[in-house]
């Protein structure tokens, strides 16, 4: 039995990168054999087993032979003659297919390392095209590795468009798509997954939604980057560097969704673009399992994000409003998290990246004025069927006496 280190870990330790899990890979034995000495099984499709003291993933060498269209249609072979280099060659990217022995040697059949020192993520082989998965991977990698340089080579771009032409990407499934994602929104340079979908043309397929979006303009006086496709991937730039929750980047991507099905006799104006955006969530989280806490900021995000920008201009009847429908005073912690998103919105325009957000200042102390009220005391003087209607006239007069006081941002 031979074991080797495969992988993450590899490629990142040539890296120069800090390994956070290790895969194993087994060579030349059976499951019977690891159950003898151990580990224990956790792999439905194929053998996977825990080493019993560290906890990491050990597989059988494989390889896997396409046998019908999408993610689970594949065969495996595990068999003790499967070999370390016939286990490397089924995997996604040449720098993702390299292995260390146990004596530290490299085993790289397939030129990763010289891909490493590239700078190219590029496919082992055309079994690429059996596997839609591989796809979100590479534009996934494309967008963790972006700070260092990395680029997808020509010829793998060219599989990946001829595979969504095949239809392949039509077979992937909802949890595969969200995984994906979740992850690429959770890391750096997110941007740059929805990019390379929509270069090879699987945004079309997996986000329809998001890739209806580019080349609609948008008034350039609210933005000089016009192309709304354009501003969303720079709202999402600038809720990276503002927040690293989930929620937030999520909501940053989908908030103005409703702008790819304005009618275009309105262009360049999106008139009710907030209500639109709303429904397009509701339709996307129902098709892919986005979280449901993702799903409800973003869909306060859509609903409210206009009149977060016109804070100054708002009567306190209408900051109210906001209040309420947000869910502001029971959930002060998301509300937290929409004006991060609006803010990100604000600042994701060409040339106002910097700007100061002065609404979410207010819209803070507005919250924190009408929270202030003593409810207890109002329902103690009041008929149970007239609390509510009381306590919004006392957080109503609290937010206009706040509203009065604040002096307007600078012009």
């Amino acid at each position: 039995m031979q074991v080797y280190l495969v992988g993450g870990a590899v490629r990142d330790e040539l890296l120069g990168l800090p390994v956070s899990e290790r895969d194993w890979c087994v060579v030349g034995a059976t499951p019977a054999e690891l159950e003898s000495q151990g580990y224990r099984r956790v792999g439905r499709d194929f053998p996977v087993f825990l080493h019993p003291d560290t906890g990491e993933e050990y597989a059988l060498a494989r390889t896997e032979r396409k046998t019908a269209a999408g993610y689970h249609g594949f065969q495996f072979d595990t068999s003790r003659d499967v070999s370390i280099e016939d286990d490397l060659g089924r995997r996604d990217l040449t720098i993702n297919a390299m292995a260390k022995d146990r004596d530290g040697r490299l085993v790289d059949p397939f030129g990763g390392a010289r891909d490493l020192d590239e700078r190219v993520l590029r496919h082992v082989s055309d079994a690429f095209v059996e596997d839609p998965v591989r796809i979100l991977r590479a534009a996934r990698f494309a967008a963790r590795f972006h700070p260092l340089g990395f680029r997808i080579a020509p010829e793998t771009m060219a599989l990946m468009r001829s595979m969504v032409a095949a239809g392949e990407v039509d077979a992937l499934v909802p949890d595969r798509v969200w995984k994906e994602t979740e992850t690429a929104l959770c890391g750096a340079h997110s941007r740059v997954f929805f990019e390379t979908l929509r270069e090879c043309g699987a945004l079309g397929v997996v986000y329809p939604e998001l890739d209806a979006l580019f080349g609609v303009p948008q008034p350039a006086r609210w933005h000089p980057e016009i192309d709304t496709g354009v501003h969303v991937m720079m709202v999402l730039d600038q809720a990276e560097k503002l927040s690293d929750d989930l929620e937030v980047r999520f909501a940053a991507l989908v908030h103005d969704l409703g702008k790819g099905v304005t009618e275009k006799e309105k262009l360049p104006s999106h008139p009710g673009h907030e209500r639109r955006s709303v429904e397009l969530i509701r339709r996307l989280s129902g098709r892919l399992p986005v979280p449901r806490a993702c799903r409800e900021l973003a869909v306060i995000v859509a609903e409210y994000h206009t009149h977060c920008h016109r804070a100054f201009d708002l009567r306190a009847q209408t900051i109210l409003k906001v209040l309420e429908g947000s869910d502001a005073f029971r959930r002060p912690g998301r509300f937290d998290k929409f004006l991060t998103a609006c803010e990100a919105d604000a600042r994701g325009r060409k040339g106002l990246e910097d700007r100061d957000y002065p609404q979410a200042g207010l819209f803070r102390g507005a919250l924190a004025a009408a929270t202030a009220v003593e409810t207890s005391e109002i329902a103690a003087r009041h008929e149970a069927g007239r609390i509510s209607e009381a306590i919004r006239r006392a957080r109503l007069s609290a937010v206009r006496d706040f509203r009065r006081r604040l002096q307007p941002p600078r012009a």
